[in-house]
């Protein structure tokens, strides 16, 4: 739900459960945009039924995967598919430690942080080998992964949202 991983939907106050949901709009709609198939993959839309008891403290190995679903499947135009996972960061910080977890299931996954200005994206390579860590100052702009290849017009398109919805939070 692009909250921090190992957290459900419960523990979240409803401004950010708010915030999340609209953050992951915006990045379905630039993904869609720009030509690619979107398929909502995290445990609320995928297993709702579960949730309802990984949510009552019912917890293993296989719900602690699930939990950790990424939000998004994307698939471009040569057929290529990707996790996304977006986080929501009203400072624009987003690291490793994050995570919570040194066992995260997902390895291929790419967290997209929306902050108040920026659409920055980072693998977990880059979060776990590099220490990458994303600030406010950082410039890991989606527009930038090579692995996307997303129009540079409708990604400032899809910022000016993120600033319209979130420039004054």
């Amino acid at each position: 739900m692009g909250y921090d991983i190992g957290f459900s939907e419960v523990m979240l106050d409803p401004e950010s459960m708010i915030k999340g949901r609209v953050a992951e709009s915006i990045i379905e709609q630039l993904f869609l945009t720009c030509g690619y198939k979107v398929f909502r993959f995290g445990m609320e839309n995928v297993l709702p039924e579960v949730m309802k008891d990984i949510n009552k403290g019912y917890s293993n190995e296989t719900t602690k995967s699930i939990r950790r679903m990424p939000d998004f499947v994307v698939q471009d135009k040569k057929g290529n598919v990707f996790f996304i996972e977006v986080k929501f960061r009203k400072n624009g910080r987003f690291k490793y430690r994050n995570l919570k977890d040194d066992d995260y299931p997902y390895k291929e996954c790419y967290f997209v942080v929306v902050s108040k200005k920026f659409i920055q994206c980072v693998s977990y390579e880059d979060l776990r080998d590099r220490g990458i860590e994303v600030t406010d100052k950082t410039k890991y702009y989606i527009a930038n992964r090579k692995e996307f290849d997303l129009d540079r017009e409708v990604v400032k398109q899809f910022c000016g949202f993120v600033h319209m919805f979130f420039g004054n939070t």
